[in-house]
């Protein structure tokens, strides 16, 4: 798989001086940004001029004189088995064909006809029909969409597993707006040959990816459900795995099968996989990838009982409702913190749990409380509230909640609001990587995550 997902060489079939056309732009992601030694590929050139630089084209790939780890192949459907074949004689050991025309509108043949070619000669296939792949480690891009229109994320901790290539398309341009670290998507179309289980296992060994991420909309082989359970069963056991699973309904099932050719299936079967799995299910993309975001960054709890700190009675109130609501406890702080607590605080603040430091907070406030309670075993995580709107709260406060980080409990924050100083505060916890979201549903959901993963591990306490 290490050829197909982290090559030296490439070889780009299809390649084009054509703007706006699918060689061309993955001939500019390979001519501008891949680290390993990329060759061109149309008969129709000699030399392109671009980018202040000359290419050289090469008539076939028989003409490229090195080896070559993967071959990206971008031409009409019908030419595409001559040149995997070709591909297969000059020793390849992958190729991702972004070729589209295939199983996904009923040419089976086609697609058993690459599938026969790969196997002949070794050659691990992904596609047809497909994005291909993104690695922000090494710059290796075949996504075919202009990076002005579609963002390319930093490299990071997470890895997106995606059947659709729209939708990965659009969660690396979502990330990379958010400078979310999403180091390496596969998108595997049509699932020919390499798919979910294989990726799994690739991911499963690379020790720079903390957190999996998979969209997937069914099935498409008998017996892939099986094999999709073992593996993920055993990578959930190293890494946590979140997946979204869309064509839930009777209509997109149907919808399913036109995209990708893949067998929907009924989606209670796909719940009960997940579970016996130890996968953790999101119910959206944005849920995805907040869950990530707290099982990348932080430890995991070893129990439910979570203190909520705000300086909002209200969003107080909210925390606990979707907190208990995803079964996590809310305990009641014992009177012996309580009356510490009021020697510190205005006395007006609230000291139940929530624990409100009101509107009138200032960044020592909240430093006494997380001091004060994050240590003790009553509390396995903490969901922070700092709507920085308050008078009283600067920067400081960044530094104390990112301090609390000692205590070695899972801390998510809730940021409200789209101010400059909002914003950087945001920024400051996020790249000290501390898991912030704009309300608190969402930390909530992030918190339930880390629980969920540490009974996964075994890790919660008796």
């Amino acid at each position: 798989m290490t050829p197909l997902i982290s090559p030296k060489s490439v070889a780009l079939v299809g390649a084009s001086p054509k703007q706006a056309s699918v060689g061309y732009v993955i001939f500019e992601n390979l001519a501008n940004r891949f680290r390993g030694k990329a060759y061109f590929v149309n008969p129709k050139y000699d030399v392109v001029e671009a980018w202040g630089k000359q290419f050289k084209f090469y008539k076939s790939i028989s003409e490229i004189p090195d080896a070559i780890d993967v071959v990206i192949i971008a031409v009409p459907a019908q030419v595409v088995p001559q040149v995997l074949e070709e591909a297969g004689k000059k020793g390849a050991k992958a190729a991702i064909i972004i070729s589209s025309g295939f199983a996904e509108v009923g040419n089976k043949e086609l697609e058993d006809e690459l599938r026969a070619l790969g196997k002949m000669y070794g050659i691990r296939l992904l596609g047809p029909n497909c994005l291909g792949v993104y690695n922000a480690f090494d710059g290796f891009d075949t996504v075919f969409l202009p990076a002005e229109r579609a963002g390319r994320p930093p490299a990071g901790p997470l890895a997106l597993i995606s059947q659709s290539g729209a939708v990965a398309a659009s969660i690396m341009d979502w990330a990379a707006r958010r400078g979310i670290g999403l180091s390496i998507m596969v998108n595997y179309g049509n699932k020919a040959d390499v798919g979910d289980v294989e990726l799994l296992r690739y991911f499963e060994k690379d020790d720079r990816i903390k957190v999996i991420t998979i969209y997937i909309e069914g099935f498409k082989y008998p017996g892939e459900a099986k094999r999709f359970l073992d593996a993920a069963r055993e990578v959930a056991k190293k890494k946590p795995i979140i997946a979204y699973k869309a064509g839930r309904g009777a209509a997109a099932q149907r919808a399913v099968k036109s995209h990708t050719a893949a067998l929907a299936g009924s989606y209670e079967m796909y719940r009960g996989l997940f579970r016996q799995a130890g996968i953790i299910e999101a119910a959206n993309l944005r849920d995805m990838f907040d869950m990530a975001k707290a099982l990348a960054t932080q430890p995991l709890p070893r129990g439910n009982r979570v203190l909520v700190l705000t300086d909002s009675g209200g969003m107080g109130i909210q925390a606990v409702d979707a907190l208990e609501a995803l079964g996590l406890e809310v305990p009641e702080i014992p009177e012996s913190i309580r009356r510490d607590l009021r020697r510190e605080l205005l006395p007006f603040s609230a000291l139940g749990n929530p624990v409100d430091v009101t509107g009138s907070a200032t960044d020592q406030h909240y430093k006494v409380v997380l001091e004060a309670l994050l240590p003790t075993a009553f509390f396995d995580m903490a969901l922070v509230v700092t709507l920085m709107q308050v008078p009283g709260l600067t920067q400081n406060l960044a530094e104390y909640i990112i301090d609390a980080k000692r205590f070695r409990k899972p801390i998510a924050v809730v940021n409200f609001g789209g101010s400059e100083v909002v914003q950087s505060f945001t920024k400051t916890l996020e790249d000290a990587e501390i898991p912030t979201y704009s309300t608190p549903d969402r930390a909530a959901k992030a918190l339930w995550a880390l629980y969920e993963y540490a009974k996964i591990r075994g890790v919660v306490r008796p």
